[in-house]
């Protein structure tokens, strides 16, 4: 080997090295607020859950979306104001991924459920995420500035997917909101076998 391929080879070796490795705990060196925003788009289970809600809020009209973008936003605020006060981070993984499971399914299923009804799954699914958000925002030090970060873009990703949704006319494209809802259950199926088996 010569020596412009030694220094190519070196070269390529340290640019596979990994840096710091973050689990769920991402800090952007943006502050606390974009730290939290980058919580919830790098956490798989909190993203697809809201993206799930998001779009089962729009297949169910106008007036079903409006009342889940803003009850959503609030008991995610609500269960992230718990979990800054805990110690440790505490998560309900199997009823995480059981709430996502039956979001998307009825989104598949395309079953029209009375607003309440989607208004239920919403405070409980902003709960169920919202608590071990805060607590994992409190140990990084991003604190209530964090989870305001993260309920910020809740409610925007949430109003976005929902508007979108609300506005499609042709049949083909609430088909491929199904489509979606598919894939996401099996998703979520997938998240729940893998902490079956990790917890057996």
């Amino acid at each position: 080997m010569n020596r412009p391929r030694h220094i190519g080879v070196a070269g390529a070796l340290l640019l596979g090295m990994p840096g710091a490795a973050w689990a769920n705990l991402v800090s952007s060196g943006l502050g606390p607020f974009y730290d939290g925003v980058l919580h919830l788009l790098l956490t798989p289970s909190d993203l697809l859950a809201l993206v799930a809600l998001a779009l089962l809020a729009g297949l169910g009209g106008p007036r079903t979306g409006r009342w889940v973008i803003l009850v959503l936003p609030a008991a995610w605020l609500a269960g992230g104001s718990i979990g800054l006060r805990l110690e440790t981070v505490i998560a309900a993984p199997g009823f995480s991924a059981g709430l996502l499971v039956l979001a998307a399914a009825l989104v598949a299923a395309d079953v029209r459920l009375p607003p309440p009804a989607v208004l239920v799954l919403a405070v409980l699914i902003g709960a169920v995420h919202g608590v071990p958000n805060g607590a994992a925002l409190a140990a990084m030090g991003a604190g209530a500035v964090g989870l305001l970060g993260v309920v910020v873009m809740v409610q925007v990703i949430g109003l976005v997917v929902a508007a979108l949704v609300v506005s499609l006319r042709a049949a083909w494209s609430r088909i491929a909101v199904r489509v979606a809802g598919s894939w996401i259950a099996a998703a979520g199926m997938l998240m729940a076998g893998w902490l079956m088996h990790g917890s057996g």
